[in-house]
């Protein structure tokens, strides 16, 4: 169904509307899993009527209806998306009215229901579960004092130093800035910004500043900084930005520049884990190439050269990989496996990964559950597992957990790769339970209602300590099961008595510590409907936020004020294309993948191509509020509706027109290159993540 970009919700809830009116809703699921569903449906059935829900995002009542009809009577049915829900000022908002739509049909915890986010290529959700994210350590631990003292004694170091690590106390237990506004770290004025300093080193590390909305400000704050570090098989736009010219006044004389080649995917080995939560194990195909060096062994090496190499690879053998040592993958798995108790990334043993992967024909390709037999060479046993022991794989490897191949399935036995939804938020609200009603609970459990969390306190007050072994209690003595080390709690509570050690409580429909506890459609910043502005208008301005201040309502009501849509009349949206990846840097650079698609383009409805005079293959010039004018291709198709362009976000190498071939390092150039749509779209930041919204901005359209 083709509905305005950004107004998801209005699409969403218009379908929850009618799965409400005709008692279509899963009510023993809602009672006995779901907590708020009744104040949504109040809401939805008030707010979001039919000629609402077609006004906001174009809609009409039977297109709606249908789509709530097939829902509805074939399920489990699912809900898919990759980025086109997240980049957006409300797509957290998006996201939970998703969730809340299955929750109401009963869709959670089903094969084949579910909602299930794509990601963009391998290892997205494995990098992204140990630790980049700047609010948090690896496996989703916070940021408090507890966490790091978990991870130091992982690790093997004293928290008192990783303490003194930081230039202030403040730094450490606080979200830093976020890599979609570095920009701002470096170019708002340190008075507005809640750290010391303004950002004066960035490295760009397997990230593409194509794939990264305001690429004018970027090139600002690329020349204003004090260092800047490419580390990439590819030089990657980044050094082309870097080494172009740009404002006198921005230019910083003593800005130092290095690029440092890593190794391709094929060059090293390790694990990745995939969207579906599968880990498999990559083999070396060949030695690193010239100069290149693993992720790993480059880390190490900084870690050498500041003075703390020997903590960080404590737990770590090396090998010798062209005569200069790495920490072997293996060990650094196996720290993963030692610490990330939260989301049960415990269980995958680098031995049981490969032998997953020797073993991949024992595997049904749509259950994932192995069909029995050994593995030849190790003599591992498959019977049980799933393959990739998707996480959650719970406990030690030696407790033979098989992984959870979806989440919060209560018809299986947590032994099995059941679940049930965690009780992360307490266990009442508003003298309201949180916890699971009698009767919903995983199969097999020996609690058969609702229950918290398991700490040491709870494990001895339903007499199950006495399981622990001695070792066991001393390590889990004042611990929680995502702090006890030794895994004691977690193996007595799921494996000798049915449970989760997360306990087990109802999910959210409301979530009172977002900014709208119910998900609320607001219009974004730019926008090409000010009366639709003016109804459901944006966030208010956050004075700090990720440490930065962030705008919203201020922006849109300018944005009003200038009529900014009578000169940017069209919607911008950008996406993935199959011939290429992320920046684009290395599939533009492969001469086969690069013939594939040889032009950056722009679709536009034939309505629109018509009445700007532009015919199909013709050059367009596209503007929007930045001051960016990008030169391609048009390509005219009813893919896109009369108010909305589309343009891949892969392409770089052409800036405002000019062909940037002079800037890259010679030979380094990739063999297409186009303008970057990131060069031209605007500000605009999601409410609680900080992801920058590149779904839905402006421009105009002309024949170039």
């Amino acid at each position: 169904m083709r509905f305005r970009s950004g107004s998801d919700i209005p699409f969403l809830f218009g379908v929850l509307h009618h799965i409400f009116k005709n008692g279509w809703e899963d009510t023993k699921y809602i009672n006995d899993r779901v907590y708020g569903m009744d104040k949504v449906k109040e809401e939805v059935m008030a707010k979001w009527t039919p000629d609402k829900v077609e006004e906001a995002c174009g809609v009409n009542e039977a297109t709606v209806l249908k789509v709530a009809t097939m829902m509805s009577q074939n399920r489990p049915s699912t809900i898919v998306w990759c980025m086109g829900q997240t980049q957006h000022t409300t797509g957290n908002a998006i996201v939970r009215a998703s969730c809340i739509l299955q929750l109401a049909l009963g869709n959670v915890g089903k094969s084949g229901g579910g909602t299930n986010i794509f990601r963009g290529h391998d290892n997205v959700q494995g990098a992204t579960d140990v630790g980049p994210n700047p609010d948090s350590l690896p496996g989703y631990y916070g940021l408090a004092e507890g966490s790091w003292k978990h991870f130091a004694k992982v690790w093997g170091v004293d928290f008192d130093w990783i303490k003194a690590k930081y230039a202030s106390p403040a730094m450490m237990g606080k979200p830093g800035i976020t890599v979609s506004r570095w920009i701002d770290g470096v170019l708002e004025k340190n008075e507005f910004i809640d750290q010391d300093s303004n950002l004066r080193g960035v490295f760009y590390w397997g990230h593409a500043p194509n794939s990264q909305t305001r690429g004018l400000e970027m090139k600002r704050a690329m020349d204003k900084l004090d260092l800047l570090v490419v580390v990439d098989p590819y030089p990657s736009a980044t050094a082309a930005m870097a080494a172009m010219p740009g404002k006198a006044e921005d230019q910083n004389p003593n800005r130092a520049v290095y690029l440092l080649p890593a190794a391709t995917q094929f060059e090293t080995s390790g694990s990745v884990t995939a969207s579906n939560r599968s880990v498999q194990w990559r083999e070396k195909v060949i030695e690193p190439l010239w100069e290149s060096r693993s992720d790993h062994m480059i880390m190490q090496q900084f870690a050498d050269r500041l003075g703390f190499g020997k903590e960080l690879s404590k737990n770590f053998k090396m090998q010798q990989v062209k005569g200069m040592d790495e920490p072997a993958p293996e060990d650094i798995l196996r720290e993963i496996n030692k610490s990330c108790w939260t989301i049960g990334y415990t269980g995958q043993s680098p031995e049981r990964l490969k032998a997953h992967m020797r073993s991949m024909h024992l595997f049904d390709v749509k259950t994932l559950k192995s069909k029995g037999g050994k593995d030849k060479e190790s003599g591992y046993d498959t019977t049980g597992d799933y393959f990739g022991l998707p996480w959650p794989c719970w406990g030690t490897p030696e407790m033979k957990n098989p992984g959870s191949p979806n989440l919060y399935d209560t018809s299986k036995h947590v032994m099995d790769g059941g679940g049930n939804f965690r009780a992360n938020f307490g266990v009442e609200r508003e003298g309201k339970t949180l916890l699971a009603e009698d009767g919903s609970h995983s199969l097999g459990a020996d609690i058969t209602t609702g229950y918290p969390e398991f700490d040491h306190l709870l494990v001895k007050k339903l007499g199950w300590w006495t399981e622990l072994t001695d070792a066991e209690k001393t390590a889990a003595e004042g611990k929680n099961w995502k702090t006890d080390s030794s895994g004691g709690i977690i193996r007595v509570v799921m494996k000798n008595h049915g449970c989760h050690p997360f306990g087990n409580a109802k999910a959210r429909a409301v979530v009172w510590n977002f900014p709208d506890a119910i998900p609320q459609h607001r219009e974004p910043l730019y926008g090409t409907r000010p009366d639709l502005m003016a109804k459901y208008p944006t966030h208010d301005d956050k004075k700090t936020f990720w440490r930065l201040p962030t705008l919203y309502k201020t922006l849109q009501d300018k944005n009003i004020a200038d009529k900014v849509h009578e000169k940017f009349p069209l919607i911008m949206t950008s996406g993935r294309l199959v011939e290429y990846e992320g920046g684009g840097e290395e599939t533009r650079s492969n001469p086969w993948l690069a013939e594939l698609q040889q032009e950056m383009f722009i679709e536009i409805n034939p309505k629109v191509a018509a009445e700007k005079g532009i015919r199909n293959g013709e050059r367009a010039l596209v503007s929007t509020p930045t001051g960016a004018r990008l030169n391609v291709q048009a390509l005219v198709t009813e893919r896109v509706g009369p108010d909305t362009v589309f343009m891949p976000f892969h392409f770089s190498g052409r800036w405002q027109g000019a062909d940037m071939l002079a800037y890259y390092p010679a030979g380094a150039a990739p063999v297409v290159r186009g303008e970057a749509i990131n060069t031209g779209t605007t500000y605009g930041y999601d409410s609680v993540t900080m992801m920058q919204e590149t779904k839905t901005t402006v421009c105009n359209v002309e024949r170039a």
